[in-house]
C-alpha cells in the first residue's frame, strides 16, 4: 500500500524535524516546507498530499494566507499550528476551512493522534478496518459495535459518537469539537445534546462506559486502561 503523503510547513527546522520523525514512525511519507511560498510550490507540483500541518507564524506567506490559497483549490485537510493562544485566532482558521487546530507547545503523540482521527474522517484510512479497544469493537462497515462478543444496538449518532471518541483516544474533546465533527458545523443545537447522547451511550456501553470520562466545565475524553 502506497504511503500517505503529509506536507509539514513550519519555518522551525527543529520543529519539522520532531513532527517528521513521528509521522515516519507512523509509516508516514513526508514532505517539508520552510515557509508559505515552498509550501504553496510544493502543493501545486506534488500529486495525492493527504494532509497539510501548516504554522501560522511564518515568513513570505503566512499559515493564513496558504490555508486561504489552498482552500481556494482543494478540500485536503488542514491542521494548523501555532504558538498563540487567542480565541479569535482558532475562529479565524474554522471560517478558513482548517480541520484542526493546534497551539503551541503539543505532544507529537497528540499531533500524530489527531493526523490519524483527521484521516480516518477524510477517508484517507480505510474506513472498513474495524477498531477494537479495550473489549469494545467497531464494524464501519456492517454498522456494528460488540462489547466483549456481544451485539450492542446503537442509534446512528451514538454510532458516530462512539467512533469519534475511539479515533480520539486518550485526547480531551470539548463538546463545541465533538458538535462540529459528529453533528457538523451547521448544527445549531444546545451542546446539552451531547451531555444526553454520553449518558445514553455509556448505558448501552454497561461497565465499558466508564471508558468516557468527563471532563468538568470542558467535554469528554475516552480513555482505556492498559
Amino acid at each position: 500500500m502506497e504511503k500517505l503523503k503529509i506536507l509539514v510547513v513550519d519555518d522551525e527546522s527543529r520543529m519539522r524535524k520532531l513532527v517528521r520523525d513521528f509521522l515516519i514512525r507512523q509509516d508516514y511519507e513526508v514532505i517539508e516546507a520552510g515557509d508559505g511560498e515552498e509550501a504553496l510550490d510544493i502543493f501545486y507540483s506534488t500529486k495525492d498530499i493527504a494532509l497539510i500541518i501548516l504554522d501560522v507564524m511564518m515568513p513570505k506567506m503566512n499559515g493564513w494566507q496558504v490555508c486561504r490559497e489552498v482552500r481556494e483549490n482543494s478540500k485536503v485537510p488542514i491542521i494548523m499550528l501555532t504558538a498563540k493562544g487567542d480565541e479569535s485566532d482558532e475562529l479565524q482558521g474554522f471560517e478558513l476551512g482548517v480541520d484542526e487546530y493546534i497551539s503551541k507547545p503539543f505532544s507529537p503523540k497528540i499531533l500524530v493522534a489527531r493526523v490519524e482521527a483527521i484521516l480516518r474522517r477524510a477517508n484517507k484510512l480505510d474506513r472498513n478496518e474495524s477498531m477494537e479497544m479495550g473489549g469494545i469493537v467497531i464494524n464501519p462497515e456492517a454498522h456494528l459495535v460488540t462489547v466483549d462478543g456481544q451485539r450492542v444496538d446503537l442509534s446512528y449518532k451514538e454510532f458516530e459518537l462512539l467512533s469519534y471518541f475511539m479515533e480520539n483516544k486518550g485526547i480531551a474533546l470539548s463538546r463545541e469539537k465533538i458538535l462540529n465533527h459528529v453533528w457538523n458545523y451547521d448544527y445549531y443545537g444546545d451542546a446539552r445534546t451531547i451531555d444526553t447522547h454520553v449518558k445514553k451511550l455509556r448505558s448501552k456501553l454497561g461497565a465499558k462506559g466508564d471508558y468516557i470520562k468527563t471532563i468538568w466545565g470542558m467535554g469528554y475524553k475516552f480513555e482505556v486502561e492498559e
